[in-house]
């Protein structure tokens, strides 16, 4: 896939915002771990991204009510849903001044489209060694998601099925989809959020 930055300027997947806390002392803390025991740009980021993957639960995975948002609020549960983790891995990354942004795919709640569809929240991160993004999914493996970072071939949580009407869209954008966010903040048990609560369109 050809990806479409929604900016032509790399400092605007550089910015803080309310749900990308990059200067709570806790992602800078995570984000220093993290960077000292990587030796280069590219280690780091797959540092991050493991992290992110393998360390925060999926809230889904753990059948957990709680909702998390906020970058710092994801690292100190440990927990939320790929909305959430999405801004804690750009939060890690932007923190130590790699640019990242938010990218999207429509995919069924379930196995099948007679159980709806919801927005699906990943990662893109710019390399500068090699002066190009590429896209990361921290959803969390499972027997059913085998996510991996790869410099080569994309190894996303979800292959597109086009024959159920599922699609990946092609922008990165600058900031999480305000649906997103929206979603993550009016809603008060995950579960019937995750169920019933999550957007279906950019």
């Amino acid at each position: 896939m050809h990806l479409q930055c929604e900016s032509h300027s790399l400092e605007d997947y550089l910015t803080e915002t309310e749900e990308v806390d990059f200067s709570h002392l806790s992602i800078i803390e995570k984000a220093n771990e993290l960077f000292a025991a990587s030796s280069t740009e590219v280690e780091f980021v797959k540092k991050a991204y493991e992290f992110v993957r393998d360390e925060i639960s999926h809230s889904w995975d753990l059948q957990s009510s709680r909702i998390t948002c906020r970058a710092s609020e994801v690292l100190y549960f440990k927990e939320g849903i790929c909305y959430a983790k999405s801004n804690l891995l750009c939060a890690l990354l932007r923190s130590k001044a790699i640019p990242a942004g938010f990218c999207y795919q429509r995919l069924t709640i379930g196995d099948t489209p007679d159980t709806g569809y919801c927005l699906h929240a990943l990662n893109a991160v710019f390399l500068s060694d090699f002066k190009r993004w590429i896209r990361l999914d921290a959803r969390g493996n499972n027997a059913n998601v085998k996510a991996e970072f790869s410099l080569d071939h994309e190894k996303l949580a979800f292959p597109i099925r086009e024959a159920y009407d599922e699609v990946d869209f092609d922008t990165i954008f600058k900031a999480p989809n305000a649906k997103t966010i929206h979603a993550l903040k009016h809603n008060d048990n995950c579960i019937n959020m995750y169920l019933q609560g999550l957007p279906s369109e950019l």
